[in-house]
């Protein structure tokens, strides 16, 4: 598949129903990091959930769980959004899921391999 240079934005988002019509909400820090605005009009493409279904689990009583959207070794661009208090950069990506990225620089937009993943932070070395 080819990704049009003109995409603002990725992230992954369930469909919820709303009234008559259905809703994908955008994550806050995607506003925040100035890439889409609110008040706006964008064009929308879903995807089919392939990699997402791959990742959810059960809870143990068959409710669907999500897992960490990343798996170690992937590999994928991200923005660094800020330093952490030990210097580290950290990324945001589905969900987010907090990627943290030593050597990263406050708005470096660099490619990663994802070498630690946990239910909640993920460790990445810029490659």
């Amino acid at each position: 598949m080819e990704i049009s240079e003109q995409l603002s934005c990725l992230y992954t988002a369930e469909i919820d129903a709303k009234g008559d019509s259905y809703v994908i909400e955008v994550p806050a820090h995607e506003i925040e990091l100035g890439d889409v605005e609110p008040g706006k009009v964008y064009r929308v493409g879903l995807f089919t959930p392939e990699r997402a279904e791959s990742t959810v689990e059960t809870a143990g009583d068959d409710r669907p769980r999500s897992g960490p959207p990343v798996e170690t070794g992937e590999q994928r661009t991200v923005e660094i959004e800020t330093i952490g208090d030990q210097g580290d950069g950290i990324a945001r990506v589905e969900r987010g899921y907090v990627v943290i990225v030593p050597e990263g620089e406050e708005g470096d937009r660099v490619e990663i391999e994802i070498e630690q993943v946990r239910e909640n932070v993920a460790f990445a070395r810029i490659v």
